[in-house]
């Protein structure tokens, strides 16, 4: 009876995880603002490639497993260095008080890209992929606003053998043991204000409201709602060696509490990052990267999930890793310029 119980209140709390907030949670978003906001397209002097990894809420079975792989780079854009041997790194420290000091906005500039995530709870299984493309411009010497939209579908599965039931048939999921699948029309949109110190940005993911039901029945339903996001971060100057990035995220999904993000990031000078978030709610969370020379970045983090949620004493915390490899880095830029 006992387990009967937990396992009730495990599919339970998983499936309206699922079905209310539609979209998976990143802990590390902050290192690729990208996934949920379009407009960041482009945004660098090379082609940007991330793969992300996230288990959710270990040791719970069935619990939530996100993949994701991304790559957006500019097309036509400007170094605002005229060539590759005017790499300014004056001393020991490429992001110096000189550096910034020297920002400019970007020139005009397109961007194109691709997203692909994978997001699977229990035995509903969601695949997402859509195509961006972004337009940056300058505002003032120092500040640029970019626009970008994705368009794609997000294909929905249900893996019937998976589940239990009671009963022989349960209308909810119809009847047979073959797997159900819908695919639904995925639109998103954003836009990105950035200078050398703060960034201010806003987006949308599944703007279009999309009814449809899993099997032929007019009574079991599911709304793919929209899902809005708002963020912005401010960089601080901590001497010659040092950088804090602090920033926030709110999201707003109907009939879903708003969920706020805090973070906290200090980066000693290209190469080491340590970091951390706090969601309401839902826990604290540690972070840490690390840049390989030019070519790779690396971070790690992991949360201790223990909010007000039916699984908060039950799990042993969310792993979630990223790797980041940036092509074509004609400058040798260690770490992002306009995101850090």
């Amino acid at each position: 009876m006992i387990r009967r119980l937990q396992f009730t209140i495990i599919l339970f709390t998983l499936v309206q995880c699922m079905f209310a907030q539609q979209r998976p949670n990143y802990t590390q978003y902050v290192m690729n603002n990208y996934i949920v906001n379009p407009a960041i397209g482009g945004i660098e002097n090379y082609i940007d490639v991330k793969l992300s990894v996230r288990n959710q809420w270990i040791g719970i079975e069935g619990a939530p497993k996100t993949f994701y792989a991304t790559i957006h780079g500019p097309i036509g854009k400007k170094d605002y260095r005229e060539s590759t041997s005017s790499l300014d790194m004056k001393g020991s420290n490429p992001r110096s008080r000189e550096y910034w000091d020297n920002y400019s906005a970007s020139a005009p500039h397109h961007g194109l890209g691709l997203t692909v995530v994978n997001y699977q709870t229990g035995y509903i299984n969601r695949s997402t992929s859509y195509a961006t493309y972004s337009y940056h411009m300058g505002l003032t010497g120092t500040t640029s606003l970019a626009a970008g939209f994705g368009a794609g579908f997000s294909s929905t599965n249900i893996n019937r053998s998976k589940i239990t039931l009671a009963n022989s048939f349960d209308p909810a999921i119809g009847n047979g043991n073959n797997d159900i699948t819908k695919i639904t029309p995925e639109l998103n949109a954003g836009l990105w204000l950035y200078s050398s110190n703060y960034f201010i940005g806003a987006s949308a993911q599944q703007i279009i409201p999309v009814k449809t039901n899993l099997v032929d029945s007019s009574i079991y339903k599911t709304t793919l709602i929209p899902h809005i996001f708002f963020t912005a971060g401010y960089r601080l100057s901590a001497g010659e060696d040092l950088s804090v990035l602090s920033s926030f995220m709110v999201r707003y999904i109907a009939s879903t509490p708003l969920a706020i993000d805090l973070n906290l990031k200090v980066q000693y000078h290209d190469l080491l990052w340590i970091g951390t978030n706090f969601r309401k709610g839902d826990g604290f969370a540690a972070m840490v990267g690390v840049n390989v020379a030019h070519t790779v970045n690396i971070s790690y983090s992991y949360d201790n999930n223990k909010g007000k949620n039916l699984l908060g004493i039950m799990n042993r915390g969310t792993n979630e890793l990223v790797l980041g490899f940036p092509l074509n880095n004609k400058y040798g830029d260690l770490c992002p310029r306009n995101i850090w």
